[in-house]
């Protein structure tokens, strides 16, 4: 059980941002701005801004940087670039890739949650916009859905519908064995968001066995996940059934879909095993994991990039970054207040 959760610090997100955006990579705690910005982190720094239950003067000025960073990443087909310039250039070609799953995402929970009026009506009506493009990439089109869910409480117009209808098509698999009850053939990355935005199309259609058959994938994948009381989460390779002892390297981003995921199911359900689920998360952070070793910058919040066989590689790029202050703000919500 977790004694002490670490404060959500946005010090070194804040180091990260330049004036377009908050930039990819860094060494160690240092930005890396010749790297430039990419739209999949971006629309990650919208969603932890807008979750802060009272953000700074700061946080909400990094909020409406980075709306406008997606404004400017969106083409007139709804499609959007992932990759820009030190200088401010788009590089590379529009897509519906992980990068308009993201936004969408995003802009799904600021068209509700936004800063203010002229904040949420603009997320509204780029989301209106991106939403019929539609991804054939699955977890393009599941990181899509959890912005559809975040507006059905005050909007269900026909993007939401659509994105629903997709979702479901896609998600909804049935050919599981006991042995391997996951839709894909291997575990790669992010895993835990195709449980995750199933759930929501079960919610969304109110089918009782859908939202049962997510619960059981992500009841399934939170127990592959974990190993003699911790998290041993499924490494850049991948893992499969025929290769699952495969420890490193690690990525944040894995821990933090879970979370994610265990969160939702938690609010859904109030099944005290999904609040196991967001402790693991948060204790991989803190040391509790195949390393045994810290995964973030305690004095800035600055996520390290993965867990290698000798430890952390603790370059703190955007995304370990997020994917720390996302796992942390879900900590503070169900496992107690920061000390």
């Amino acid at each position: 059980m977790i004694q002490e959760l670490p404060a959500v610090k946005f010090d070194h997100l804040m180091d990260m941002s330049g004036p377009w955006g908050t930039f990819e990579h860094a060494r160690e705690n240092l930005p890396r701005k010749e790297h430039g910005y990419c739209t999949d982190d971006v629309a990650r720094v919208l969603l932890v801004c807008l979750r802060e239950p009272q953000p700074s003067v700061h946080v909400s000025r990094l909020a409406e940087r980075s709306l406008q960073f997606l404004c400017d990443a969106q083409d007139y087909t709804g499609r959007f670039f992932n990759r820009r310039l030190q200088d401010g250039t788009w590089t590379g070609f529009s897509s519906s890739e992980d990068c308009w799953g993201r936004a969408l995402w995003a802009l799904g929970t600021a068209s509700v949650r936004g800063i203010d009026l002229d904040h949420r009506e603009r997320a509204s009506v780029m989301f209106e916009q991106s939403a019929p493009v539609g991804s054939r990439w699955p977890r393009s089109l599941a990181f899509a859905t959890l912005g559809a869910y975040e507006r059905m409480g005050d909007i269900d117009d026909t993007a939401t519908s659509r994105l629903m209808f997709d979702a479901r098509q896609a998600l909804d698999r049935e050919e599981m064995s006991d042995d391997w009850y996951w839709p894909e053939p291997k575990l790669t990355y992010a895993n835990a968001v195709l449980p995750d935005a199933l759930l929501v199309v079960g919610l969304y259609y109110e089918d009782a066995e859908l939202v049962s058959r997510a619960l059981g994938q992500l009841e399934w994948l939170l127990a592959m996940e974990t190993k003699r009381g911790f998290l041993s989460v499924s490494p850049v390779g991948g893992r499969s059934l025929d290769n699952p002892a495969s420890l490193f390297d690690q990525q944040p981003i894995e821990v933090a879909a879970l979370v994610e995921a265990c969160s939702r199911a938690l609010s859904v359900t109030g099944d005290e095993r999904w609040r196991r689920g967001v402790e693991l998360g948060v204790n991989w952070f803190l040391g509790d994991n195949d390393g045994g070793c810290l995964m973030f910058d305690p004095e800035t919040g600055g996520g390290f990039d993965g867990l290698t066989p000798s430890g952390p590689n603790v370059n703190q790029g955007a995304e370990s970054t997020l994917a720390m202050l996302a796992t942390l703000q879900h900590a503070q919500r169900w496992l107690g207040e920061v000390k």
